[in-house]
């Protein structure tokens, strides 16, 4: 073995196994961006790059959640029912009291900031079912998730009759969701989304809390001897998540102007995709917020060159799932090859 390679496996097996996925898949990031600049006209353009991250705020606050709950080894997949549903309750709670012959056009007529706090506290209460069923009935997360998915958007079905709510608002609803920084076409949603995530990097890197939640999913038994109330932290967890989905609900509903019992179709699945995409282990241990940042972009760089080759949906679909699969399968024989 030559010298330069020893100092390079050296250098290379001083790097966290979290480091090394997350600069393997910004290369991943990289090649792809080139690859898009090269086949898609204008890619490059700034504005371009800019929108990666403003159509992308919703899955990664979504990502946030899932990427706590995975790095302990349990899953949300009930994220998607939850922005529906809460998108759907905030605007039955705003819509004017008043009776008329449209039922779809009757609330309760509620201030809007009492309409978002019982909208969120919605939120919250399917994050405590998830909690109760999966830490104290120990029942598997995937499971307990996927039907607290189907309650939650058969909630908004009921509540919109299997259509939409988007007449008798007040105008304050759609502030918050169309609002931007003035000047700029930055979304208030971005902002919020931004500030979401640093403090979750903060919670992540420089708190017990975050420090707990890897040990927790390193080795749970282990963690509950060394004094961890396992049971506490997973519970705030599944809260943080559901009201993260609930956050994101509002935000939609507010931008749309409207509740609709479909939105957010298959949001679960896009949130856990890049939570994979950005390095975090599925069995637990390991992961990174940041990591799921990239796995977003990596996600919005391919959706969006899809859409700039004018591939029809399904073959953006096609596209989208195979190069998620691809990506996700180097990502495994990288690390393999680094332990190997």
């Amino acid at each position: 073995m030559g010298t330069k390679t020893r100092l390079l496996k050296r250098a290379d097996s001083s790097m966290s196994n979290e480091s090394f996925i997350s600069l393997f898949m910004i290369s991943v990031l990289v090649i792809l961006f080139g690859i898009a600049c090269a086949i898609v006209p204008n890619f490059y353009l700034p504005m371009n790059m800019l929108n990666l991250i403003m159509n992308y705020w919703y899955i990664i606050i979504l990502g946030i959640g899932v990427t706590f709950l995975l790095v302990t080894g349990n899953f949300d997949m009930s994220v998607g029912g939850v922005i529906a549903m809460t998108g759907v309750l905030s605007v039955y709670f705003s819509q004017s009291a008043v009776v008329l012959k449209n039922p779809l056009a009757v609330g309760l007529g509620l201030p809007y900031g009492v309409a978002v706090g019982l909208a969120l506290l919605c939120a919250l209460a399917v994050g405590a079912v998830n909690a109760f069923f999966i830490v104290k009935l120990k029942v598997p997360s995937i499971i307990v998730t996927l039907g607290t998915m189907m309650l939650a958007r058969g909630v908004g079905q009921v509540v919109t009759l299997g259509a939409q709510r988007n007449t008798s608002l007040p105008d304050i609803f759609g502030v918050i969701g169309n609002a931007s920084i003035p000047g700029t076409p930055i979304k208030v949603s971005v902002l919020i989304m931004v500030g979401l995530l640093i403090i979750a990097v903060v919670i992540e890197k420089t708190t017990i809390f975050g420090r707990r939640t890897y040990l927790i999913g390193a080795n749970r038994e282990a963690a509950r001897l060394s004094g961890i109330r396992v049971e506490r932290h997973l519970t705030t967890l599944f809260l943080t998540s559901a009201l993260l989905a609930g956050i994101t609900g509002i935000l939609m509903a507010s931008e749309f102007k409207a509740g609709i019992s479909n939105r957010a179709t298959g949001f679960e699945f896009d949130a856990l995709v890049i939570c994979l995409l950005g390095g975090t282990n599925i069995n637990g241990g390991f992961g990174s917020v940041l990591g799921t940042v990239v796995g977003a972009l990596v996600l919005g760089v391919v959706t969006s060159a899809a859409t700039g080759m004018v591939l029809s949906p399904d073959w953006q679909f096609f596209l989208k799932g195979t190069v998620t699969f691809l990506a996700i399968l180097a990502q495994r024989y990288a690390l393999d090859r680094r332990k190997g």
